[in-house]
Protein backbone atom coordinates (compact mmCIF):
# COMPACT_ATOMS: atom_id res chain seq x y z
CA UNK A 1 0.00 0.00 0.00
CA UNK A 2 1.22 3.48 -0.84
CA UNK A 3 0.06 6.96 0.06
CA UNK A 4 -0.38 9.90 -2.33
CA UNK A 5 2.31 12.33 -1.18
CA UNK A 6 1.99 16.06 -1.92
CA UNK A 7 -1.56 15.83 -3.26
CA UNK A 8 -4.99 17.23 -2.47
CA UNK A 9 -7.38 14.30 -2.72
CA UNK A 10 -10.99 15.12 -3.55
CA UNK A 11 -13.13 12.55 -1.78
CA UNK A 12 -14.52 11.20 1.48
CA UNK A 13 -11.89 11.34 4.21
CA UNK A 14 -12.77 8.02 5.89
CA UNK A 15 -12.82 6.04 2.63
CA UNK A 16 -9.62 7.74 1.47
CA UNK A 17 -7.74 6.99 4.70
CA UNK A 18 -8.87 3.35 4.57
CA UNK A 19 -6.53 2.94 1.60
CA UNK A 20 -3.53 4.22 3.61
CA UNK A 21 -1.18 1.76 5.31
CA UNK A 22 -0.94 1.61 9.09
CA UNK A 23 1.45 3.97 10.89
CA UNK A 24 2.26 6.17 7.90
CA UNK A 25 1.49 9.76 9.04
CA UNK A 26 3.75 11.87 11.28
CA UNK A 27 1.38 14.75 12.04
CA UNK A 28 -2.25 15.73 11.52
CA UNK A 29 -3.28 19.38 11.73
CA UNK A 30 -6.98 19.81 11.06
CA UNK A 31 -10.16 21.63 11.97
CA UNK A 32 -13.41 19.70 11.40
CA UNK A 33 -16.83 21.31 10.92
CA UNK A 34 -18.33 22.33 14.27
CA UNK A 35 -21.79 21.01 15.17
CA UNK A 36 -23.11 21.45 11.61
CA UNK A 37 -22.83 25.24 11.88
CA UNK A 38 -21.94 25.27 8.18
CA UNK A 39 -23.00 22.77 5.52
CA UNK A 40 -19.90 23.07 3.28
CA UNK A 41 -21.86 22.22 0.17
CA UNK A 42 -24.27 19.85 1.92
CA UNK A 43 -21.62 17.26 2.87
CA UNK A 44 -21.71 15.43 6.20
CA UNK A 45 -18.91 13.62 8.01
CA UNK A 46 -18.43 10.67 10.33
CA UNK A 47 -16.54 11.53 13.52
CA UNK A 48 -16.17 7.95 14.69
CA UNK A 49 -14.86 6.82 11.32
CA UNK A 50 -12.37 9.69 11.16
CA UNK A 51 -11.14 9.10 14.72
CA UNK A 52 -10.61 5.38 14.14
CA UNK A 53 -8.73 5.95 10.90
CA UNK A 54 -6.53 8.65 12.45
CA UNK A 55 -5.56 6.22 15.22
CA UNK A 56 -4.67 3.61 12.61
CA UNK A 57 -2.64 5.81 10.22
CA UNK A 58 -0.75 7.97 12.74
CA UNK A 59 2.73 6.68 13.57
CA UNK A 60 3.72 5.81 17.14
CA UNK A 61 4.90 9.13 18.54
CA UNK A 62 2.79 11.01 16.01
CA UNK A 63 0.48 13.90 16.91
CA UNK A 64 -3.03 14.96 15.91
CA UNK A 65 -3.86 18.66 16.40
CA UNK A 66 -7.67 18.88 16.52
CA UNK A 67 -8.93 22.50 16.35
CA UNK A 68 -12.57 22.64 17.39
CA UNK A 69 -15.25 24.66 19.16
CA UNK A 70 -18.91 24.25 20.17
CA UNK A 71 -22.12 25.71 18.90
CA UNK A 72 -24.53 27.41 21.31
CA UNK A 73 -28.04 26.03 20.91
CA UNK A 74 -31.01 27.26 22.95
CA UNK A 75 -28.63 29.10 25.28
CA UNK A 76 -26.38 26.10 25.98
CA UNK A 77 -23.05 25.09 24.50
CA UNK A 78 -23.20 21.61 23.01
CA UNK A 79 -20.03 20.23 24.61
CA UNK A 80 -19.24 18.31 21.42
CA UNK A 81 -15.57 19.28 21.61
CA UNK A 82 -15.20 17.65 25.06
CA UNK A 83 -16.96 14.48 23.92
CA UNK A 84 -14.66 14.26 20.91
CA UNK A 85 -11.54 14.65 23.05
CA UNK A 86 -12.76 11.97 25.48
CA UNK A 87 -13.59 9.61 22.61
CA UNK A 88 -10.09 10.05 21.17
CA UNK A 89 -8.74 9.01 24.57
CA UNK A 90 -11.01 5.96 24.70
CA UNK A 91 -9.63 4.88 21.32
CA UNK A 92 -6.10 5.10 22.67
CA UNK A 93 -4.81 8.62 22.09
CA UNK A 94 -3.12 10.54 24.89
CA UNK A 95 -4.44 14.05 25.48
CA UNK A 96 -0.98 15.55 25.44
CA UNK A 97 -2.08 19.19 25.76
CA UNK A 98 -5.31 21.20 25.76
CA UNK A 99 -4.28 24.36 23.96
CA UNK A 100 -6.32 27.48 23.26
CA UNK A 101 -6.52 29.53 20.09
CA UNK A 102 -7.33 33.04 21.33
CA UNK A 103 -9.16 34.89 18.55
CA UNK A 104 -7.96 38.42 19.15
CA UNK A 105 -10.55 40.02 16.85
CA UNK A 106 -13.64 38.03 17.79
CA UNK A 107 -16.97 39.38 16.58
CA UNK A 108 -19.12 41.35 19.06
CA UNK A 109 -21.89 39.34 20.70
CA UNK A 110 -25.37 40.61 21.55
CA UNK A 111 -26.39 38.10 24.22
CA UNK A 112 -26.37 37.48 27.97
CA UNK A 113 -22.90 35.92 27.86
CA UNK A 114 -19.34 37.06 27.28
CA UNK A 115 -18.02 37.20 23.75
CA UNK A 116 -16.64 33.89 22.51
CA UNK A 117 -12.99 34.51 21.69
CA UNK A 118 -11.33 31.09 21.63
CA UNK A 119 -11.29 27.59 20.22
CA UNK A 120 -9.75 24.42 21.61
CA UNK A 121 -6.63 22.96 20.04
CA UNK A 122 -6.48 19.41 21.41
CA UNK A 123 -2.99 17.98 20.94
CA UNK A 124 -3.46 14.21 20.84
CA UNK A 125 -0.56 11.77 20.62
CA UNK A 126 -0.07 8.09 19.91
CA UNK A 127 2.34 7.30 22.72
CA UNK A 128 4.74 10.06 23.78
CA UNK A 129 5.25 12.66 21.01
CA UNK A 130 8.47 11.92 19.19
CA UNK A 131 8.95 15.54 18.11
CA UNK A 132 8.72 18.76 20.04
CA UNK A 133 10.39 21.86 18.66
CA UNK A 134 9.23 24.53 21.11
CA UNK A 135 8.55 28.02 19.83
CA UNK A 136 10.23 30.65 22.00
CA UNK A 137 9.41 34.26 22.76
CA UNK A 138 11.25 37.18 24.26
CA UNK A 139 11.39 37.31 28.05
CA UNK A 140 12.63 39.82 30.61
CA UNK A 141 16.34 39.14 30.66
CA UNK A 142 18.10 38.84 33.99
CA UNK A 143 15.02 38.50 36.21
CA UNK A 144 14.16 35.55 38.41
CA UNK A 145 11.17 33.76 39.87
CA UNK A 146 11.23 33.21 43.62
CA UNK A 147 9.03 31.94 46.44
CA UNK A 148 5.76 30.09 46.28
CA UNK A 149 3.42 27.73 48.10
CA UNK A 150 1.70 24.42 47.66
CA UNK A 151 -1.51 22.99 49.12
CA UNK A 152 -1.62 19.37 50.25
CA UNK A 153 -3.93 17.00 48.39
CA UNK A 154 -6.47 17.05 51.23
CA UNK A 155 -6.40 20.84 51.37
CA UNK A 156 -5.46 20.86 55.03
CA UNK A 157 -2.02 22.40 54.92
CA UNK A 158 0.08 24.79 52.88
CA UNK A 159 3.76 24.05 52.50
CA UNK A 160 5.98 27.06 51.90
CA UNK A 161 9.02 26.73 49.73
CA UNK A 162 11.50 29.09 48.17
CA UNK A 163 13.60 29.08 45.05
CA UNK A 164 15.32 31.40 42.68
CA UNK A 165 15.10 30.45 39.02
CA UNK A 166 16.76 32.78 36.49
CA UNK A 167 14.73 33.88 33.49
CA UNK A 168 16.72 33.89 30.27
CA UNK A 169 16.41 36.15 27.26
CA UNK A 170 13.77 33.86 25.74
CA UNK A 171 11.14 31.51 27.12
CA UNK A 172 8.98 28.76 25.69
CA UNK A 173 5.65 30.07 24.46
CA UNK A 174 2.60 29.33 26.60
CA UNK A 175 -0.23 27.13 25.33
CA UNK A 176 -2.65 30.00 24.63
CA UNK A 177 -1.88 31.31 21.14
CA UNK A 178 -3.34 34.69 20.19
CA UNK A 179 -3.92 34.84 16.45
CA UNK A 180 -6.17 37.08 14.37
CA UNK A 181 -9.07 35.26 12.70
CA UNK A 182 -8.62 34.94 8.95
CA UNK A 183 -4.97 36.02 8.89
CA UNK A 184 -3.44 34.56 5.74
CA UNK A 185 -6.67 32.86 4.69
CA UNK A 186 -7.69 32.21 1.10
CA UNK A 187 -9.18 35.70 0.59
CA UNK A 188 -12.57 34.65 1.93
CA UNK A 189 -12.91 31.77 -0.55
CA UNK A 190 -13.55 29.37 2.34
CA UNK A 191 -16.03 30.32 5.12
CA UNK A 192 -13.86 29.06 7.99
CA UNK A 193 -10.23 29.02 6.92
CA UNK A 194 -7.97 29.15 9.96
CA UNK A 195 -4.86 31.33 10.02
CA UNK A 196 -1.75 30.20 8.19
CA UNK A 197 0.34 31.18 11.21
CA UNK A 198 -1.65 28.79 13.40
CA UNK A 199 -1.05 25.87 11.05
CA UNK A 200 2.59 26.83 10.55
CA UNK A 201 3.37 26.98 14.27
CA UNK A 202 1.83 23.57 14.95
CA UNK A 203 3.72 22.06 12.01
CA UNK A 204 6.98 23.52 13.30
CA UNK A 205 6.25 22.35 16.85
CA UNK A 206 5.30 18.72 16.25
CA UNK A 207 7.17 17.64 13.09
CA UNK A 208 10.53 17.80 11.35
CA UNK A 209 11.50 18.49 7.76
CA UNK A 210 10.55 15.63 5.47
CA UNK A 211 7.74 14.40 7.73
CA UNK A 212 4.28 13.69 6.30
CA UNK A 213 1.53 16.09 7.43
CA UNK A 214 -2.12 15.16 6.85
CA UNK A 215 -5.25 17.31 6.91
CA UNK A 216 -8.39 15.16 6.47
CA UNK A 217 -10.59 18.31 6.36
CA UNK A 218 -8.33 20.19 3.97
CA UNK A 219 -10.74 22.96 2.98
CA UNK A 220 -8.82 25.64 1.13
CA UNK A 221 -5.50 23.90 1.80
CA UNK A 222 -3.98 25.96 4.60
CA UNK A 223 -2.28 23.01 6.33
CA UNK A 224 -0.96 21.62 3.04
CA UNK A 225 0.38 25.00 1.97
CA UNK A 226 2.20 25.62 5.23
CA UNK A 227 3.57 22.07 5.33
CA UNK A 228 5.02 22.56 1.86
CA UNK A 229 6.59 25.88 2.81
CA UNK A 230 8.06 24.40 6.00
CA UNK A 231 9.79 21.58 4.09
CA UNK A 232 7.32 18.84 5.01
CA UNK A 233 5.41 16.50 2.73
CA UNK A 234 1.63 16.92 2.75
CA UNK A 235 -1.63 15.13 2.08
CA UNK A 236 -4.95 16.98 2.00
CA UNK A 237 -8.37 15.31 1.81
CA UNK A 238 -11.39 17.42 0.94
CA UNK A 239 -14.84 16.30 -0.21
CA UNK A 240 -15.90 19.61 -1.79
CA UNK A 241 -14.49 19.93 -5.35
CA UNK A 242 -14.66 23.73 -5.20
CA UNK A 243 -12.37 23.84 -2.17
CA UNK A 244 -10.02 21.31 -3.77
CA UNK A 245 -9.51 23.72 -6.67
CA UNK A 246 -8.86 26.61 -4.30
CA UNK A 247 -6.29 24.54 -2.41
CA UNK A 248 -4.55 23.43 -5.61
CA UNK A 249 -4.27 27.05 -6.76
CA UNK A 250 -2.81 28.19 -3.43
CA UNK A 251 -0.22 25.43 -3.59
CA UNK A 252 0.70 26.40 -7.15
CA UNK A 253 1.28 30.01 -6.10
CA UNK A 254 3.86 29.00 -3.50
CA UNK A 255 3.79 32.29 -1.59
CA UNK A 256 4.01 32.47 2.18
CA UNK A 257 1.39 35.09 3.01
Amino acid sequence: MTIPINEIICGDNVETMKAFPDDCIDLVVTSPPYDNLRTYGGHSWDFEGVAQQLWRVIKPGGVVVWVVADATIDGSETGTSFRQALRFMEIGFRLHDTMIWHKTNALPLNANRYESAFEFMFVLSKDKPKNFNPITENAIYGGCMSGGSQIDADGSRVRKFGYKKPIGAVKVRQNVWPTVVGTGSADGAHPAAFPEKLARDHILSWSNEGDIVLDPFSGSGTTAKMAKLMGRRYIGIEINPEYCEIAAERLRQGVLF
